[in-house]
């Protein structure tokens, strides 16, 4: 690697600041630069569960499970990232569902468990119905969504990063068939590499060089307690809602971990989905709404990451994704070696850009 290669890092949430922090590790000169302040806008608003759960095909299990084991690795490298591997119970699935799951990903080497009612009710003694099958999975967990970004972005800024915030990209610079740079409404910043990790943003900014990427932006509401005394140990990923408590003690929660569709009267559905998660705890007759979030989780058209060189422009690469709190560890690692070192890790090989050419 040159040593004075400098790389623009275009987006602050987890995913941005983990690439950010590992570039800046490895002895590249970063630039961080975003619209918005630390976190970005998904981020925010993101549920935080830490999982390789249901619904995904062997490739992409690997890579979750690759990234849970990067956040211990993470964790160690910033001990201010506030981590917690609590646990997470799940029978938000059809009983014949829930075998299956359980099944497919025990021979796949996911530490999953059946529990009934009995060890259900040990796990979680705040819950007021119990399911007669669960799963458990104790490596499962959660990180603070803007606290370990922050935590990211202040330890980056230490290693030599510079962070520039509320500075927005007006367009990405093309000259001579690469990207060089980004223009800023203070003038352009010139890069040997430009890594977009903008989320939603994303497209508009690709759009300035001719370059489309479908992505979809799904709405999702989580409602967020008041901070409250202690009453869950870990997730609770259940038929009503999913739910857990952060590290200051707040409930959140929404109908699925991506959110709750908000509907026309997001403040009604917010007050609706609240009191289901109320009837849920035993103990939380005094827990009271908060506030509620509204987040759009940038996805790719077919639901998996989109991460790479842009075909045709390799100074220029994108990593846009759901499950960025899942995932930010080992695509920050990953990506930062693809970009120094021109590797590609195996498990992103499903996951290009050219894909949707």
């Amino acid at each position: 690697m040159p040593a004075q290669k400098h790389i623009i890092v275009v987006g602050a949430g987890i995913v941005g600041a983990s690439i950010a922090w590992h570039l800046t590790k490895a002895g590249a000169r970063v630039t961080m630069v975003a619209a918005s302040g630390p976190g970005g806008v998904a981020t925010p608003s993101s549920f935080a569960w830490i999982n390789a759960s249901w619904g995904n095909p062997k490739p992409y299990f690997d890579l979750r499970l690759r990234s849970m084991a990067e956040w211990t690795r993470l964790k160690a490298g910033v001990p201010e990232i506030p981590l917690r591997r609590n646990g997470a119970l799940c029978w938000d699935l059809p009983r014949a569902e829930l075998e299956a799951f359980a099944a497919e990903h025990a021979s796949w080497g996911y530490g999953i468990r059946r529990v009934d009612r009995a060890e259900t009710a040990r796990i979680e003694p705040a819950l007021a119905e119990l399911p007669e099958l669960a799963l458990h999975v104790a490596e499962e967990g959660a990180a603070e969504p803007v606290a370990s970004t922050l935590a990211l972005l202040a330890d980056a800024e230490r290693l030599g990063a510079r962070i520039m915030i509320a500075a927005p990209v007006k367009s990405l610079v093309l000259g001579n068939d690469r990207i060089a740079g980004v223009d800023l409404d203070e003038g352009r910043l010139e890069a040997d590499d430009v890594v977009l990790a903008a989320g939603a943003g994303s497209p508009a900014l690709l759009a300035t060089v001719g370059v489309a990427l479908p992505i979809d932006t799904p709405p999702g509401l989580l409602v967020h307690s008041k901070p409250h005394r202690h009453l869950l140990n870990g997730l609770v990923i259940g038929e009503k809602a999913h739910v857990r408590q952060t590290t200051e003690g707040r409930i959140v929660a929404g109908a699925d971990f991506g959110g709750t569709e908000p509907g026309t009267n997001p403040e009604e559905t917010a007050r609706e989905l609240f009191a289901e998660v109320r009837s849920m705890l035993v103990g939380a007759d005094d827990l009271k709404l908060d506030f509620h979030t509204v987040g759009y989780r940038p996805t790719p058209a077919d639901g998996f990451p989109a991460i790479g060189r842009a075909p045709g422009l390799g100074s220029l690469y994108i990593a846009v994704m759901h499950s960025g709190i899942t995932l930010a560890p080992a695509i920050g690692r990953m990506a930062a070696d693809e970009i120094l070192s021109g590797r590609r890790d195996p498990l992103l090989l499903p996951y290009g850009i050219d894909r949707f050419a």
